[in-house]
């Protein structure tokens, strides 16, 4: 995997916490460089640490399998991609997993209760469930990492340093224009997985 295909996969990754930032930048009366910065940080920071995590646990037996890493690679990528996109396709609401109560402020939340006017904590009990929640598709993506025999530090800073730049833009993007981007995002970010998926398993057929 290139440099360029790892840059695509970074920004596919961050699409859900992306989708996620915009959320919490809707529910946020007053917009500051602090409160993107926390934001970007907390979804950055997971979003690079979950592949090191796949990666590691999976190096153990990766070369005894590394005859099929790049079907698991292209499974892999393809089952996040496809997952993404099929959410992107959903109609756009509240779930309490990406938008907690206090983040319901003018749309309509699925239990039909009045949207709260409440601003979007930012602190580690709020922030954390989040973060880890957008970031478990990473571990997959380590293991595939790990079968590829991938520089790792590189890879997960990249990923890492990306979902913080579109974290902190997801939270303006949601703070200015609200969830007008969510679902386009996560559509895209799914294409971009299934295609680096599908790129690494030609390549290794040598068929491109």
């Amino acid at each position: 995997m290139g440099l360029a295909e790892l840059v695509l996969l970074a920004v596919g990754l961050s699409m859900d916490a992306f989708a996620v930032a915009i959320c919490a930048g809707l529910s946020t009366v007053k917009m500051s460089i602090k409160k993107a910065l926390t934001v970007g940080l907390y979804f950055g920071f997971f979003q690079g640490a979950m592949p090191l995590i796949g990666y590691f646990a999976a190096t153990a037996f990766a070369d005894k399998i590394h005859a099929y890493s790049h079907w698991i690679a292209f499974g892999l990528l393809c089952v996040i991609g496809v997952k993404m996109g099929m959410d992107g396709f959903q109609k756009d609401g509240c779930p309490d997993r990406e938008c907690p109560e206090g983040m319901c402020n003018d749309r309509t939340c699925p239990n039909g209760e009045k949207p709260s006017n409440k601003e979007q904590s930012l602190k580690p009990a709020s922030m954390l469930p989040l973060a880890v929640a957008t970031s478990i598709d990473a571990l997959a993506v380590g293991v595939s990492f790990a079968v590829l025999q991938m520089r790792i530090i590189p890879a997960v800073s990249l990923i890492g340093v990306t979902t913080l730049v579109l974290s902190m833009a997801g939270f303006k993007i949601g703070n200015t224009f609200g969830v007008k981007y969510k679902s386009k995002a996560q559509i895209v970010g799914g294409l971009i997985l299934v295609l680096i998926g599908l790129r690494i398993l030609l390549e290794h057929l040598g068929i491109i």
